[in-house]
């Protein structure tokens, strides 16, 4: 299914190899390990779930990222099980170690831009700082060789549709929660 877009895709991927340098070389593999399991962005919805004044948002962030872990991780990458580059290219990876499962979508990208998106929608001082750093894990994961231009771009879609999902799921979950505590103190 992905063959043709596979041999599409692999220019561009070559072009980006093409600003490879030591500075790049070392930057891009730490702040791709910063998304590596949802990780950082995990952390990030922890600490502000701890705060009174930010618990709402990190609820929203830990409701993104429950999103793209079963729909992302959990469906579409066994459903569509894609090639990574690195293979369907013969390259041997240097920058980090190869990956064991699909390609297809980026799940780094996803669990950057559900966070970023939350962020950004809740206050923007948080939002433009991650959606920076969103926007260089997802370029890492093109540097990096181990995602097609189209993962990267259906990562960062399905992770803006899951922040804003999360947004909405929390508002609803708080409100509700709010009607029954009232109608109790009646």
């Amino acid at each position: 299914m992905f063959n043709a877009l596979n041999s599409f895709e692999i220019p561009i991927l070559d072009a980006i190899g093409n600003i490879k340098c030591g500075f790049f070389d070392a930057f891009f593999p730490v702040i791709t390990r910063f998304a590596d399991k949802g990780i950082g962005w995990i952390a990030i919805a922890v600490i502000l779930i701890l705060f009174k004044k930010t618990r709402k948002t990190g609820l929203m962030v830990g409701a993104a990222l429950l999103l793209g872990l079963i729909f992302g991780n959990g469906i579409l990458k066994p459903l569509f099980d894609r090639e990574r580059p690195y293979e369907f290219a013969n390259i041997t990876l240097t920058l980090i170690a190869p990956l064991h499962d699909g390609s297809f979508p980026s799940g780094h990208t996803l669990a950057s831009f559900e966070a970023a998106t939350v962020l950004m929608l809740r206050d923007r001082r948080m939002g433009i700082p991650a959606l920076v750093l969103a926007s260089f894990i997802a370029f890492s994961r093109l540097y990096l060789y181990v995602h097609y231009p189209s993962d990267v771009l259906a990562g960062i879609i399905l992770g803006a549709l899951f922040g804003v999902l999360g947004v909405i799921i929390v508002k609803y979950g708080y409100s509700v929660f709010e009607k029954r505590r009232n109608s109790s103190a009646l």
